[in-house]
């Protein structure tokens, strides 16, 4: 299984306004089924707070920033600071994910490989590491 990475997706500069994009195949590393996006988070609060049991998820700063925590199945943390349009952090399936430190009016797009699915989320972090112990 691939780890957390960041993924740096194609930046074309133009006088005009610059212009982004992802396409599959080419940049993202699975075939995206679903997009959601998430703002208007008040200042202090979190988001997140679960792995998914088969969900990949790419997560994007469109506009402002904040920080994604994550936690892998061995128990090692690491945080990314999203801050940039043109870059999103890859989380693979049964990664614990929060997200942090949100700007004001940042904006959150979230890249899926899966459509919604309730019985696909982890919000249970003891229950996640049980996971992860059978799978170590």
């Amino acid at each position: 299984m691939e780890g957390c990475r960041i993924i740096q997706f194609p930046k074309i500069l133009d006088p005009r306004g610059n212009l982004t994009f992802t396409q599959f195949p080419g940049q993202l590393p699975f075939e995206m089924e679903r997009v959601f996006w998430t703002y208007d988070v008040p200042g202090g609060e979190t988001r997140g707070g679960h792995a998914y049991h088969r969900q990949e998820e790419i997560i994007i700063a469109l506009s402002g920033s904040f920080d994604v925590v994550v936690t892998r199945m061995d128990g090692s943390t690491e945080k990314f600071h999203l801050n940039r349009s043109y870059y999103g952090i890859y989380v693979p399936a049964m990664t614990w994910r929060q997200m942090e430190n949100f700007s004001t009016n940042s904006l959150a797009l979230h890249l899926a490989s899966t459509p919604f699915d309730r019985e696909d989320y982890i919000y249970d972090f003891e229950r996640y590491k049980g996971y992860a112990k059978d799978r170590i």
